[in-house]
Protein backbone atom coordinates (compact mmCIF):
# COMPACT_ATOMS: atom_id res chain seq x y z
CA UNK A 1 0.00 0.00 0.00
CA UNK A 2 2.75 2.46 0.94
CA UNK A 3 4.73 1.51 -2.18
CA UNK A 4 1.75 2.33 -4.38
CA UNK A 5 1.25 5.73 -2.76
CA UNK A 6 4.96 6.50 -3.06
CA UNK A 7 4.94 5.50 -6.72
CA UNK A 8 1.92 7.70 -7.41
CA UNK A 9 3.53 10.70 -5.68
CA UNK A 10 6.81 10.26 -7.55
CA UNK A 11 5.00 9.83 -10.88
CA UNK A 12 2.99 13.00 -10.25
CA UNK A 13 6.18 14.87 -9.34
CA UNK A 14 7.93 13.67 -12.49
CA UNK A 15 5.01 14.59 -14.73
CA UNK A 16 4.79 18.00 -13.07
CA UNK A 17 8.49 18.58 -13.76
CA UNK A 18 8.08 17.58 -17.39
CA UNK A 19 5.08 19.89 -17.76
CA UNK A 20 7.07 22.73 -16.15
CA UNK A 21 10.10 22.18 -18.37
CA UNK A 22 8.12 22.08 -21.61
CA UNK A 23 5.63 24.85 -20.80
CA UNK A 24 5.48 27.78 -23.22
CA UNK A 25 6.04 30.26 -20.38
CA UNK A 26 9.56 28.89 -19.83
CA UNK A 27 10.59 28.84 -23.51
CA UNK A 28 12.06 32.36 -23.55
CA UNK A 29 14.21 31.67 -20.48
CA UNK A 30 15.47 28.36 -21.85
CA UNK A 31 16.25 29.93 -25.24
CA UNK A 32 18.27 32.65 -23.52
CA UNK A 33 20.15 30.04 -21.49
CA UNK A 34 20.84 28.01 -24.63
CA UNK A 35 22.52 31.05 -26.26
CA UNK A 36 24.84 31.76 -23.30
CA UNK A 37 27.77 29.58 -24.50
CA UNK A 38 27.68 31.30 -27.91
CA UNK A 39 27.83 34.87 -26.64
CA UNK A 40 30.99 36.94 -26.81
CA UNK A 41 33.23 36.37 -23.80
CA UNK A 42 35.51 39.41 -24.33
CA UNK A 43 33.61 41.55 -21.84
CA UNK A 44 34.34 39.04 -19.05
CA UNK A 45 38.04 38.68 -19.87
CA UNK A 46 40.41 40.72 -17.65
Amino acid sequence: MIAGITTAILLATFLGGVAWAFSKKRKAEFDAAARLPLEDQSENTP
